[in-house]
């Protein structure tokens, strides 16, 4: 199905003004920065005790306690290095997502496994739950499938709500985590304007377009705002769409990550609104003892396409000092293997 400009004339009106009081608060001196992250819809905050979010489409429960069934993994292998990295996108893209760095990535030191969750790229008809705990018993199985005893997890957005899971899972098998513009493991509670926003956003490509540009600071091209919102459709199943936004907003595991052993990085985008630098202090380092913190100046929440050769910098130093690996010399073996699994 095409992606919808906008819905109802109603619809899209409400959402111009959701949008219009969010640029209003941007507007605004420093001090509105709460009132900013609560219209960029509560990133960041801890679940209040007592408060109740906004509906799902069905039963809580059915979505926390569903019987996950795990699979194999679309994904690319990229690198022969011997520290083993699970790479997961986040909910606008499938592995696609992490293009714009693959080339520079030190394919000698890593060995990247680049995902597809389900309901994205080659995974978009695979049924599923489609929740952060469902995706970390997947990228488990695909770990076991590998033969990685030991490995690193590296999530965008909602991959980083993925990557903390694991930790949470196996916190034995996993070396370091790091999370770009990552979900807390806290949920994300929205106020219902802006939780409209997010819902409307499985069918209009309108509210898509709103989203990513609030994200990146209000001022990328519109080409690039355009590009984004049209691979973000023609890589995701609607349906699977729609249900991971209840999968990482609704879910809160901050209780299962705090106090957590691994190492953990979280990269924040100097121009994101929602999961800034600030937001990160409250939530990943405060769960993670051993969390880092880096801010990509000039960045939003799409680190790879705007901030790339800074991004791969901050992640591969983080992940080197888990043994000192040295960084390796260009030219060196560096294959890339796409598969289902079968690549080894």
């Amino acid at each position: 199905m095409a992606p919808a400009t906008g819905s109802s004339p109603d619809g899209q009106l409400r959402r111009r003004a959701a949008m219009r009081h969010i640029l209003a608060i941007r507007s605004r001196r420093p001090q509105a920065d709460g009132q900013l992250r609560r219209a960029a819809g509560g990133f960041g905050r801890p679940v209040p005790r007592g408060r109740t979010p906004a509906p799902l489409r069905g039963p809580r429960s059915a979505v926390m306690v569903a019987v996950v069934t795990s699979f194999t993994l679309p994904h690319d292998l990229v690198g022969e290095g011997p520290h083993k990295v699970v790479a997961v996108h986040g909910w606008f893209a499938d592995r696609s997502a992490y293009a714009p760095v693959r080339a520079d990535l030190d394919t000698g030191a890593f060995q990247y496994a680049v995902v597809d969750l389900r309901g994205y790229g080659e995974a978009r008809d695979v049924p599923g739950a489609y929740t952060t705990a469902e995706a970390a018993a997947d990228v488990l199985a695909l770990a076991d499938r590998l033969g990685w005893r030991r490995f690193s997890v590296v999530g965008h957005s909602l991959g980083g709500g993925v990557a903390q899971h694991v930790a949470a899972d196996a916190p034995d098998r996993v070396r370091r985590i790091v999370g770009i513009s990552p979900v807390p493991a806290s949920g994300v509670p929205m106020p219902p304007e802006q939780r409209e926003l997010f819902a409307s956003a499985g069918r209009s490509a309108d509210s898509r377009r709103t989203i990513i540009d609030l994200t990146t600071g209000g001022g990328r091209p519109a080409a690039w705002l355009r590009r984004m919102v049209d691979r973000s459709f023609a890589c995701s199943d609607a349906k699977a769409f729609r249900a991971w936004l209840d999968g990482w907003a609704d879910h809160d595991f901050q209780a299962r990550v705090a106090g957590s052993p691994v190492p953990a990085l979280a990269v924040a985008g100097a121009l994101d609104p929602a999961l800034s630098a600030e937001v990160m202090r409250r939530t990943w380092l405060l769960a993670f003892p051993h969390g880092e913190l880096v801010e990509l100046p000039g960045a939003g929440h799409y680190a790879m396409d705007e901030r790339p050769l800074e991004l791969v910098r901050a992640v591969e130093d983080f992940l080197r000092a888990d043994d000192g690996t040295p960084e390796t010399e260009p030219g060196g073996p560096g294959a890339t293997a796409p598969g289902t699994g079968g690549a080894a």
